[in-house]
């Protein structure tokens, strides 16, 4: 793995525990350091860490307080 990749993965807590509990995307990147893009993706997608993922939380707390505000009516 080069520098600049290593780098990258010890800096961002979330990849490097990716990364360990993930540990085949090590070959990945000793092959090709480009991987990192697509193991970025990768937890994003497990750690619910997408927009997608972001935006659905939201709505379900807005939902939360709706309901709680119903009650209190």
């Amino acid at each position: 793995m080069d520098i600049k990749t290593q780098i990258l993965v010890r800096t961002n807590p979330n990849i490097y525990r990716f990364l360990r509990e993930e540990s085949y995307w090590y070959k990945y990147l000793n092959r090709d350091p480009n991987y990192i893009k697509e193991l970025e993706k990768a937890m994003k997608n497990k750690y619910r860490l997408t927009t997608e993922d972001r935006l659905e939380k939201i709505n379900q707390s807005m939902n939360l307080i709706h309901n709680f505000m119903d009650i209190l009516k």
